[in-house]
């Protein structure tokens, strides 16, 4: 298991959270009234998806000793090897804009994705 702090190089991380979107997600702890100091964001990926692959965000309290672990803007993520390998260097930032608020993804390991960014193939 990885653990590196907010001085951590971003290049070298192996997800990388905007301020915004640390800010989105402690408002979200904050909200569900869920311990910040015990809260992780698990970062992965699953089958499925208009291209293939969907990202997938969830708050969650489980660490496996084969998670890789990053602190960054004071949220602590997570990212089990297998997702890691489609997420290395991932950009995760939010969005607050007319026509919708969520989670964007940059995900250079991607080949294409689609319209809504919620999916990807490599």
């Amino acid at each position: 298991m990885t653990t590196a702090t907010d001085t951590k190089q971003q290049s070298d991380a192996m997800v990388i959270l905007t301020e915004t979107a640390a800010r989105e997600i402690k408002a979200i702890i904050q909200q569900q009234e869920l311990d910040p100091s015990t809260i992780r964001l698990r970062v992965g990926v699953k089958g499925g998806g208009c291209s293939g692959f969907s990202y997938v965000l969830d708050l969650t309290e489980t660490q496996k000793e084969t998670d890789e672990a990053v602190v960054q803007h004071g949220v602590t993520i997570v990212c089990d090897p297998k997702s890691l390998l489609y997420l290395n260097g991932t950009t995760i930032d939010f969005k607050d804009e007319i026509m919708g608020r969520g989670f964007v993804f940059k995900n250079p390991n991607a080949n294409t994705s689609c319209g809504c960014g919620s999916s990807f193939a490599v």
